[in-house]
């Protein structure tokens, strides 16, 4: 599904005189060295400044000497490279907050929310923006210059929930007839195409995501020489139990996977609703284990980070640059190496 989306560091400690000395004359950037060491709390606007220098001066030794003094920055966490969050993010506080343990995102657009435009939130804040083509309403011209611009963009997400009216709301055929337009745009910019993102849909005779992908496939081969369409990844949405099972139903397109939604909605009145934070919380642990664990799983994003309406607690965030205690919780789940 996609929100209505509005219009378009911790600090550092200061090192010790000592250890200070002894980081400039192994890395011999001495004026660099003296900034990062003596960061104040009250400076974050030369956190921004330092993480780009930082960015440029990356080698395996300045990381260990950093890891050493405490002071990592930000890019340099270890966390899940699978584990994203599908949400428009517009505060770099609210970005900074999810840093720690979310590695990419996406808004359902091609490029990220205006009021971050200007960060290099991949070398501040190592995490990566994936664009989507929400249905075949693109400028095709306009995303090529975006993607050219941005050569670090290596995936593409496409049509979304297209058996859902209110969504992309696209026929097989229609989505077979687009599907070379973005062929075109893989071709000439280098990304792969992941989707379409499938859901349990409500259009006529579609309702099963199988059904729809089948019905795809078989109207692209009719339209391209019997081809099969370039699908680098499959992608789908999951809001009840029985995650797994789903994943072993798309194993028969033989692709591997991004679940580029999630979370656990039951509603039915049925002793399993997901009507408390623990509830919640217990169903995050078991879909991110069967996640991390699945070798044909390549990325995951929790549905989403701030809701006005949250009945089934699924938020992350809270205030502008806070995690609620569900998003503490994502962030700290343990991941496949």
């Amino acid at each position: 599904m996609r929100p209505a989306l509005p219009g378009r560091v911790s600090g550092l400690t200061p090192g010790k005189p000592a250890r200070k000395t002894l980081a400039c004359l192994l890395l011999g950037k001495r004026d660099v060295c003296t900034r990062i060491l003596t960061f104040k709390e009250d400076m974050p606007m030369m956190l921004r400044k330092l993480s780009a220098q930082l960015r440029t001066l990356a080698t395996p030794a300045l990381l260990a000497l950093l890891l050493g003094l405490s002071i990592a920055p930000a890019w340099a966490a270890d966390k899940s490279a699978k584990r994203g969050i599908a949400y428009d993010i517009s505060s770099p506080n609210d970005l900074s907050a999810l840093s720690s343990g979310v590695s990419w995102w996406y808004n359902w657009s091609p490029k990220p929310h205006d009021r971050l435009a200007s960060y290099d939130y991949a070398s501040m804040y190592g995490v990566d923006f994936i664009p989507m083509v929400w249905n075949d309403n693109v400028d095709d011209g306009q995303l090529k210059l975006y993607l050219q611009a941005h050569p670090a963009i290596r995936y593409l997400l496409v049509i979304n929930e297209p058996n859902l009216l209110d969504q992309a709301n696209m026929t097989p055929e229609a989505a077979a007839r687009f599907w070379p337009r973005l062929e075109q745009i893989a071709a000439q910019t280098g990304v792969k195409l992941v989707g379409p993102a499938m859901n349990w849909g409500t259009m006529a005779g579609y309702g099963d995501p199988v059904l729809w992908l089948d019905a795809f496939y078989a109207a692209y081969r009719a339209m391209n020489q019997n081809r099969d369409p370039q699908i680098d990844y499959l992608a789908f949405h999951w809001y009840d139990y029985g995650l797994a099972g789903m994943l072993d139903r798309l194993a028969r397109y033989g692709k591997p996977v991004w679940v580029t939604e999630f979370a656990n909605w039951h509603g039915l009145d049925d002793g399993l609703q997901i009507d408390s934070l623990a509830k919640q919380k217990q169903q995050m642990a078991d879909m991110v284990a069967t996640l991390e664990g699945r070798a044909d799983v390549f990325r995951y994003a929790w549905f989403t980070g701030r809701m006005t309406q949250d009945p089934h607690f699924s938020s992350l965030l809270s205030d502008e640059g806070r995690l609620t205690e569900l998003g503490q919780y994502y962030l700290s789940l343990p991941y496949s190496e």
